[in-house]
């Protein structure tokens, strides 16, 4: 281990986005932080875990007594809580960004809740880094529908009151771009809303390896594609130059940062929408080189580390409970990671 920044994180909500109802069942928060505290290699361990708030895991309404056992959970486990992901979406007792006004007070509702429950992870000594994730909490044909340009608006509008509640809260707030999200995406419409609030200390984006691959792909938008249609997969030097265009638009936004690996495809379980293929780091039908994309995210146009996050997380969304509950499923992805923060990262 060369550098000791980022720190490496894994995330506990692909024990239970895309199970239940439809598809396999969830796997519980302790076993998931259990194989997380027990993947290890050459001496060195995931430093902590990402959460969403919502249950089995973690309830938006969870008492005080409750986060203080969740905060116990993670010190035996000598692990740390970094971001969290407030669930913002109808089915979980939010509401779209661009929707009714009762929606869009659930939307804040659900945010408020998930910034106090940050706050007091951090006031407990057990969060000492990351974000509040959210999203627009509608879909793509939604937003299509009617003027493009005044839904974007709509959701900005609702950001920005977001915007309010997490700077209440001494809070940041990251939006995922995937593209089953309504105005965020392609990432032109990802950077569009991002200067619509335009309040860049508060709100920032969360890049994941994963979905933004298809940014360039133009799923879902290929107006705003940035590989032809028909890209052949053996001319590294065109997606190269296609994910460093991606990245110098929305770099800049970046404040939370997903290693994951993707074959290219999209995928969907349970009740969440298609989106980017998470798939293991050396699955045969990978598309990306982990640790030199990494780089084009860590490091900035000069080719400095920004170091404009503390820790950085593992999104293995949507795996099969088979895959997750193999010890050596999280000693591979770790390897990964430590590759990445050998290469892109820095020690302090």
């Amino acid at each position: 281990m060369s550098n000791n920044f980022p720190k490496l994180h894994n995330a506990a909500w692909p024990g239970v986005v895309g199970k239940g109802e439809g598809s396999e069942p969830p796997i519980e928060l302790d076993t998931m932080l259990d194989l997380t505290a027990a993947a290890e290699v050459e001496g060195v361990k995931f430093d902590g875990f990402d959460l969403f708030l919502f249950d089995p895991h973690v309830s938006i309404d969870a008492s005080d007594d409750e986060l203080k056992a969740l905060a116990d959970k993670a010190r035996r486990r000598n692990l740390t809580i970094g971001s969290v992901v407030a669930p913002v979406w109808p089915p979980t007792g939010g509401g779209s960004a661009m929707g009714s006004d009762e929606d869009r007070k659930n939307f804040l509702t659900q945010v408020r809740k998930g910034c106090s429950i940050a706050k007091r992870l951090r006031e407990m000594g057990i969060r000492p880094y990351g974000v509040v994730r959210i999203d627009s909490a509608t879909g793509v044909g939604e937003w299509a529908e009617g003027d493009r340009n005044a839904n974007s608006k709509k959701i900005a509008a609702t950001f920005k009151e977001a915007c309010n509640i997490a700077d209440d809260a001494g809070e940041r707030l990251a939006a995922e771009g995937e593209i089953c999200w309504g105005g965020m995406h392609s990432w032109r419409r990802m950077v569009q809303l991002l200067e619509m609030v335009d309040r860049p200390k508060t709100l920032g984006f969360q890049a994941d390896m994963a979905h933004t691959l298809l940014y360039v792909l133009g799923h879902n938008a290929p107006e705003d594609a940035i590989l032809p249609a028909g890209y052949d997969w053996k001319d590294t030097a065109a997606l190269d130059n296609a994910l460093k265009q991606l990245t110098a638009a929305l770099r800049p936004w970046t404040i939370d940062f997903h290693v994951a690996q993707n074959d290219a495809t999209v995928h969907g379980t349970g009740s969440h929408d298609k989106t980017g293929r998470h798939c293991l780091p050396n699955d045969p039908n990978a598309k990306l080189d982990i640790t030199r994309v990494a780089g084009y995210w860590l490091r900035d146009d000069s080719g400095n580390v920004t170091k404009n996050f503390q820790h950085i997380c593992w999104d293995g969304c949507m795996f099969p409970n088979a895959t997750m509950m193999k010890r050596e499923t999280w000693n591979e992805i770790l390897k990964a990671m430590i590759n990445v923060r050998n290469v892109h990262g820095w020690s302090a």
